[in-house]
């Protein structure tokens, strides 16, 4: 734990004090919890707690920012926060070293004023839609398949992610991220677009269409992106979550790569 002044403010960033005073949870520490926390930290986000059961790879290296050589063997959620705490004094931050499941995942969401899913798992990320339906807690959701990339809030009263893909695909439907690769800088920037939808609701500028949300995908093929309009779904039994659900037995299969 590292200590934060609370009276220092951001000189650039609007409505600092109200960024200063947040805590956000960053489910996955590597290629998009890495520059997620970094965009954070710098914007002057006062409390980043990481999530991370994984230990750090060799692999990892050149593109996930806050591993260093020896960091290897290292768990992920702690070799982050270390790169995090050298880089940024003023910030304080908490360690979960171990995965986020369904003992544990309603206090965590609970305790902070966003959640950015930076997992790999596309069962996991349902999951955590899910529980930010039944927490009412904001989830930042991001992925990284090949060249594409993608981002979307979900919100109360928004649309969740079952919203937009009605269920997880098959854990063999999707190639994993060894067989599709994943570019580090795409990853990046997905993950910069995420701390940058967070700091929106943060900072309270964040513009909503009641039964709306912003779907944010990135071609790194063509350097060009898009927005797409996602409305609620009828009927979506992500909406309509009452409790927490079962943690998937699948989940780190494949999907969108952050590993």
């Amino acid at each position: 734990m590292h200590g934060h002044d609370e009276e220092h403010h951001h000189p650039r960033i609007p409505q600092a004090s109200r960024i200063e005073r947040a805590r956000v949870l960053v489910v996955g520490a590597g290629g998009l919890g890495c520059p997620a926390s970094l965009a954070l930290a710098q914007a002057g986000v006062g409390h980043l707690t990481l999530a991370d059961p994984d230990r750090v790879d060799v692999t990892n290296l050149p593109r996930q920012l806050w591993h260093r050589p020896g960091d290897v063997g290292r768990n992920k959620a702690e070799s982050a926060a270390a790169g995090l705490a050298r880089a940024f004094p003023a910030l304080t931050t908490d360690v979960v070293p171990e995965r986020v499941d369904a003992d544990n995942v309603e206090g965590l969401f609970r305790a902070h004023d966003v959640v950015i899913d930076a997992t790999d798992g596309v069962a996991t990320k349902f999951f955590l839609s899910d529980v930010a339906v039944l927490t009412g807690v904001p989830l930042v959701y991001g992925g990284v398949l090949r060249m594409q990339g993608q981002a979307m809030r979900v919100e109360p009263g928004g649309p969740c992610l079952r919203c937009l893909y009605e269920a997880p695909p098959p854990p063999d439907a999707v190639p994993t991220c060894a067989q599709a690769g994943v570019l580090g800088s795409l990853a990046g920037l997905v993950g910069a677009v995420q701390a940058l939808l967070s700091l929106e609701l943060l900072a309270g500028v964040a513009r909503r269409v009641p039964g709306e949300a912003s779907l944010h995908v990135l071609d790194a093929s063509s350097l060009t992106g898009r927005l797409t309009r996602v409305r609620r779904a009828e009927d979506c039994a992500g909406c309509l979550v009452t409790q927490v659900p079962p943690f998937p037995e699948d989940a780190g299969e494949g999907g969108a790569c952050a590993r």
